[in-house]
């Protein structure tokens, strides 16, 4: 079991995604019915959220990978969208949106917004969410995508994410998409008391902790490690 999820949660690393995309199917045989596959698979992962869930089932991701890719748009690994950055895979999407336990209408803070489908998820699930890109060609055109489909509770901005977005603080909760080496203090300060953030923490090219923290009432806070993973490194 140790290993099968080990296996699962490090094919999000961006320098995995070449070695997936030679191994990947060249067509969906169904494209119709790749949606309900991927969502039977991550029930079987340990997907219990029926509200993660339906939110991955209406976001097309087809749309969030570039067009070369989007017949393996519905395969449970990341895909790469440029500027070395990849679309996570779903499993990793779901995991992490579910370690969230969000409300209808808290505010989410998201860092690293990529093609902005993390993002999308969120506002499925009646979040404001603030989104930060340190890429800014990524940022325009996210942006772009996610107001052409009508994702109005979306902010996107260009900026350095470990600033985080002090304007819009405090927030419920806080998705953090790429690693740093240590958690950055200033979203520490953003994330209201009793807020909770979902972050891969560890060194570039090495793997690292999937981390729930939890700010309590007394303003300490507690962290959680979940499984290894492998992200894309948090730049400045």
């Amino acid at each position: 079991m140790i290993l099968r999820v080990l296996a699962g949660t490090l094919l999000c690393a961006g320098i995995l995604s070449l070695i997936l995309l030679r191994d990947a199917p060249p067509q969906q045989a169904d494209q119709a019915a790749a949606p309900t596959a991927l969502l039977a698979e991550l029930r079987g992962q340990g997907i219990v959220s029926e509200a993660v869930l339906g939110a991955l089932e209406r976001v097309p991701r087809e749309r969030f990978v570039p067009e070369q890719y989007r017949e393996l748009a519905y395969g449970n690994h990341p895909l790469p969208i440029g500027h070395g950055q990849t679309i996570s895979q779903p499993y990793v999407v779901a995991l992490m949106t579910q370690l969230l336990e969000l409300a209808p209408g808290e505010k989410v803070l998201e860092i690293g917004t990529g093609s902005g489908y993390q993002a999308a998820v969120l506002a499925q699930l009646d979040c404001e969410v603030y989104s930060i890109e340190i890429v800014e060609e990524l940022a325009r055109s996210a942006a772009a995508l996610l107001d052409e489909l009508g994702y109005e509770r979306v902010h996107v901005r260009h900026g350095d994410g470990y600033l985080g977005w002090p304007d819009e603080a405090p927030f419920d909760r806080i998705i953090v998409t790429a690693a740093p080496e240590q958690i950055p203090q200033p979203l520490v300060e953003q994330l209201r008391i009793g807020g909770k953030m979902v972050i891969p923490v560890g060194p570039a090219g090495g793997v690292q902790q999937l981390t729930v923290l939890e700010k309590r009432a007394d303003g300490e806070v507690h962290t959680t490690a979940v499984i290894p993973v492998a992200f894309v490194p948090m730049v400045r």
